[in-house]
């Protein structure tokens, strides 16, 4: 779902094999102080972007060797990737979608999370302050820039229904999720459907005018986005206890970074060729950490879920028609590993 998809078809074969696959990280190295750590790796979502700076920092102020861990991070070619590769013992944890999580588990894939850090979804319609769009309503006639089968594509009728509009009155233009902000900046489409903690800050440095959001969260429409997740590899026999380990780090590394969003950014420098200006990471981190909480979870560490928040989440993608098989909540959630409020 992220504009710098362009580059899957630049990558060679040999680094997507790298991203997704190679040493699973089982086996211990041993700190500067002589501590015995467990390695452990962690595939992204994608390339490094300002959501990502937690990891980064808590590596730099040595949260993960704390908690006995050697983190490896690795940039991901997507949630759905991410979610095959940890899943099939590839990567020993992920940062994943949520729908890309209850899709796979609904396929018969063996995934779970182990809590989901951004509870607000980021999910928005973008477009450039100057077309005058405050509300939904003035979405009506609009062309929006979207991509088929993709979670805001198909969750987007929803957004439209609670706020009384209905399909007809838009017109979503499939586009190829590298092009959708191309097509905005060059007027092919008033608007684009993408995350307003990636898409609109670097929409917004590229065109040079500011960007406009309407957020579905802020329209009725709220469900669970990135998290941590694990296969079955990590979470029995003694990787189970690495597991409760990494959960913890991950959660006191967001807590950190939230408190020091500077430096934070900062410990990201030289993660990607693809890195973002620091500008709009500035603004992709300052975006997510809006996105950390609902109303049953404010106030509690990062990463702290409920099952209500959970079933809301199952319950949207199932009218979606992106979960065809709704399970039961613990079959997505790891409670038992989970961070408990």
């Amino acid at each position: 779902m992220h504009a710098r998809r362009l580059l899957i078809g630049l990558v060679p074969l040999m680094l997507v094999a790298t991203a997704a696959c190679g040493d699973d990280g089982a086996g211990t190295s041993t700190s500067d102080s002589g501590k015995k750590l467990d390695k452990v790796t962690l595939t992204l979502n994608w390339y490094p972007y300002g959501e990502h700076a937690p990891f980064y920092y808590g590596k730099q102020k040595k949260i993960f060797e704390k908690h006995g861990i050697d983190l490896t991070i690795r940039a991901g070619q997507g949630s759905q990737k991410t979610v095959q590769a940890t899943a099939a013992g590839q990567s020993d944890f992920g940062w994943a979608d949520t729908p890309a999580v209850l899709a796979g588990v609904d396929q018969g894939i063996k995934v779970k999370s182990l809590g989901v850090f951004l509870q607000t979804t980021p999910a928005s319609v973008q477009f450039f302050s100057a077309q005058g769009v405050r509300t939904p309503a003035d979405l009506k006639g609009k062309t929006i820039a979207g991509t088929a089968g993709d979670a805001l594509s198909k969750t987007f009728p929803s957004f439209l229904k609670k706020n009384g509009l209905s399909e007809s009155d838009v017109k979503v233009q499939n586009t190829d999720p590298a092009g959708k902000i191309a097509a905005v900046i060059s007027g092919k489409t008033d608007a684009l459907l993408g995350y307003a903690s990636d898409q609109g800050p670097t929409m917004q440095a590229k065109a040079k005018k500011d960007v406009g959001y309407l957020r579905f969260s802020e329209h009725g429409l709220n469900f669970y986005s990135n998290g941590l997740i694990a296969g079955q590899k990590s979470l029995t026999g003694s990787r189970a206890a690495v597991a409760k380990r990494m959960v913890k780090a991950v959660s006191e590394s967001w807590t950190a970074a939230e408190k020091a969003p500077g430096p934070a950014v900062a410990s990201m420098d030289g993660a990607s060729e693809q890195l973002p200006p620091k500008a709009v990471l500035s603004e992709q981190f300052k975006t997510t950490l809006s996105l950390l909480h609902t109303e049953a979870t404010e106030g509690k560490a990062p990463g702290v879920n409920t099952e209500a928040d959970w079933q809301q989440t199952i319950d949207v993608f199932a009218e979606a028609g992106m979960v065809k098989n709704p399970k039961d909540v613990s079959e997505y959630w790891d409670a038992t590993t989970a961070l408990k409020g």
